[in-house]
């Protein structure tokens, strides 16, 4: 990175969550949107107009040989993930990876080796971990404020009308249940409780293959979660920690929620804590700090972090039989 008193971000795969993470990127002061890119170079042109970004390419390439971007943000389908985030760390950027962070675990593991070897920056884009009351309800988990964790229950689902033909149904892009969304509820079991001794997963599938549902059960020594993602059926989406002193119950929607409750003895003790925009500033003011430390890795979401659920997604993929190639 050059010495500029602003961070310099490239955007690649301009969907929705993309326009959510440029819009975030405006509330940072040290933030700059330098460059986007997409296969469409009208789509770039577009996108950079609208975020008021002097760059756009139609290829993604062109952007990772631009000396002028410091840190890539790769929100692409996620079936290409490993493939442009190792090209990105090869041509010298930073990159933050949008989850999952890829189809297998041993393309996850040649992302966390790529960052080691060329010494970027590398993080896979879990938001979640680094909103205000994930860290509170995290930081109190370990501070023994419930006791003893004993159960834990998180689902992530929302009804889809039209699956013929979506992005979440087509299996050369990585979609179903569990990659684009049933990795919200695995995270949150895994920085809770750790990796589980064992894990039962059933599904209903989609006529293409991919799962449309699936329900994941997480046992652990002396704990369990009961976890489930899907896109026929919704769901309150809140989360519930209990323990052997009380429990937390974080407000809906869980995975960008601005608050949480604690029970104890009957008694609610509730906190609010508002995000900053939609909640994905959080995660790339963590970036710049890793950055500007030459860290190539966050502490609070590590390589390591992210090659254990990597890890607890492939088992879940085994047991239901999910293949994409």
């Amino acid at each position: 990175m050059k010495n500029t008193n602003k961070i310099r971000w490239g955007i690649i795969g301009l969907g929705n969550i993309a326009s959510q993470f440029a819009s975030d990127l405006q509330l940072i002061d040290d933030a700059e949107l330098t460059g986007v890119a997409s296969r469409n170079n009208d789509k770039a042109n577009e996108f950079a107009k609208k975020y008021n970004c002097k760059k756009s390419y139609g290829s993604y390439d062109a952007l990772f040989i631009d000396d002028e971007i410091d840190i890539v943000y790769i929100a692409t389908p996620h079936d290409s993930h490993a493939e442009l985030a190792i090209r990105a760390m090869q041509n010298g950027k930073h990159v933050l990876c949008e989850k999952p962070l890829a189809l297998s675990y041993n393309d996850a593991m040649k992302m966390t080796e790529t960052s080691k070897k060329y010494n970027k920056f590398f993080m896979e884009a879990f938001w979640t971990r680094f909103i205000p009351s994930i860290r509170e309800v995290l930081s109190k988990v370990k501070n023994d404020e419930i006791g003893d964790i004993k159960y834990l229950k998180a689902d992530f689902a929302f009804y889809v009308n039209e699956l013929e033909g979506n992005r979440l149904t087509d299996k050369k892009l990585g979609g179903g249940a569990l990659f684009d969304i049933g990795v919200y509820p695995l995270f949150l079991s895994y920085i809770i409780l750790g990796i589980p001794t064992e894990i039962i997963a059933k599904s209903i599938y989609h006529t293409t293959g991919v799962d449309l549902q699936t329900s994941m059960i997480l046992q652990y020594q002396s704990a369990q979660a009961v976890l489930h993602a899907g896109f026929v059926s919704t769901s309150d989406m809140k989360a519930i920690i209990s323990g052997t002193k009380g429990r937390i119950e974080i407000q809906s929607p869980w995975f960008m929620t601005e608050g949480y409750s604690i029970f104890k003895e009957e008694e609610e003790t509730n906190f609010n804590l508002p995000n900053i925009g939609k909640g994905y500033a959080h995660e790339a003011i963590e970036c710049h700090n890793c950055i500007r430390n030459s860290r190539i890795e966050s502490e609070f979401w590590s390589h390591q972090n992210s090659l254990d659920l990597s890890k607890m997604v492939e088992e879940v993929k085994l047991q239901i039989g999910l293949e994409f190639s």
